[in-house]
């Protein structure tokens, strides 16, 4: 599974399309210096679900902010769900 991302300074999403349509989307908003992402929203579609897109969405952005030195705020109660169930993500909160 490819995980796709857009960002435009201000707000960004993570996401994997499927036959070029949106399959899964995890939304973020930039905070502060540019020094943390707050995660708002993860939506997995019919055709993905069960098969861990939504917690590949959240590694992808937990590999984003450790190459940018950022820390991530999760609000989505999905993220945060995953934040709290592998102790491995626990360095970008």
């Amino acid at each position: 599974m490819e995980i796709l991302q857009k960002d435009n300074g201000e707000n960004g999403v993570f996401y994997i399309e499927i036959e070029g349509e949106l399959a899964a989307e995890m939304t973020y908003v930039w905070r502060g210096n540019h020094d943390r992402i707050l995660i708002d929203h993860t939506e997995v579609k019919e055709i993905l679900k069960g098969k861990g897109a939504g917690k590949q969405l959240v590694t992808k952005a937990v590999n984003f902010a450790r190459e940018k030195k950022i820390k991530i705020v999760p609000i989505c109660p999905f993220a945060k769900g995953v934040f709290e169930k592998v102790p491995e993500f626990q360095d970008v909160l």
